[in-house]
């Protein structure tokens, strides 16, 4: 495995601060652990990569926190609407080929991107206003529905959560950074509870990942904190290109 973690661990050290910065670390993480890992198994290469994650998420969700105030109780209703979106996602996973869901999410994530593209205000101001009831649904529902995709397709979750964060509760990029590393961490641990008792992890790979994964969260959390909104968003318009881009060219792939 040492000629493997020579190749993997620096992607997870990229993985954990890209995460931690703006989401969307799976774009480079997971298509790694498939060019390397060449024999392990989809659910494997799911589980390893769920587990070097977590880490990450763990540590940018205390950095956090510690600079900053974030909603809680909209955050653990969220959370915990993601943890039970994830299961469903995960076990459909093994029913239903993501391709089938794919085209959707392209649409979705097309027109999140025109809607940021051209609202050059987007996500720049916190309007810093109480958390209402209705704050509250809306948390439980955008918590299932990234839950189900982060279990049933998985990378740009976080990119989905930050979006959502800012149009839904008018956090600015930053506070909707932070709060989707708490969501995150509830559809990883999710997705751990099915796929750990399966033996679908491969420990000597993703605990040394994940040890790199705590330590690019250090550096992508601060980048994050000093760098502010713009940056933030700057970097989200890239990865969303990113993924749009990776979904796209797997939806045309099979026709070429």
């Amino acid at each position: 495995m040492t000629n493997e973690l020579l190749i993997l661990l620096p992607l997870a050290f990229a993985t954990g601060a890209i995460n931690a910065a703006v989401g969307g670390g799976g774009l480079i993480q997971v298509p790694g652990l498939y060019a390397i890992l060449t024999h392990a198994l989809p659910a494997q290469i799911m589980g390893t990569d769920k587990l070097a994650s977590i880490f990450g998420h763990a540590t940018s969700m205390r950095q956090y926190a510690r600079n900053m105030q974030l909603p809680w109780r909209l955050l653990l209703l969220a959370s915990a609407a993601a943890f039970a979106g994830a299961l469903c996602g995960v076990n459909i996973m093994y029913l239903v080929p993501a391709s089938w869901m794919r085209p959707i999410v392209i649409a979705i994530l097309t027109g999140m991107l025109g809607y940021t593209w051209f609202r050059p205000g987007f996500g720049t101001h916190d309007e810093s206003r109480p958390i209402t009831r209705n704050d509250l649904y809306k948390g439980l529902a955008v918590g299932f529905a990234i839950g189900f995709y982060d279990g049933f397709i998985g990378p740009g979750a976080g990119s989905f959560l930050l979006f959502l964060f800012v149009r839904f509760f008018h956090f600015d990029f930053l506070r909707a950074t932070a709060c989707a590393k708490v969501v995150n961490f509830g559809t990883n641990l999710a997705a751990l509870s099915f796929l750990l008792p399966k033996g679908m992890v491969i420990y000597e790979i993703a605990i040394p990942m994940g040890i790199a994964g705590v330590l690019g969260a250090l550096l992508g959390t601060r980048l994050a904190i000093k760098g502010g909104n713009h940056w933030i968003r700057r970097l989200f318009l890239v990865l969303a290109v990113s993924l749009l881009c990776k979904l796209m060219w797997e939806t045309v792939r099979p026709w070429l």
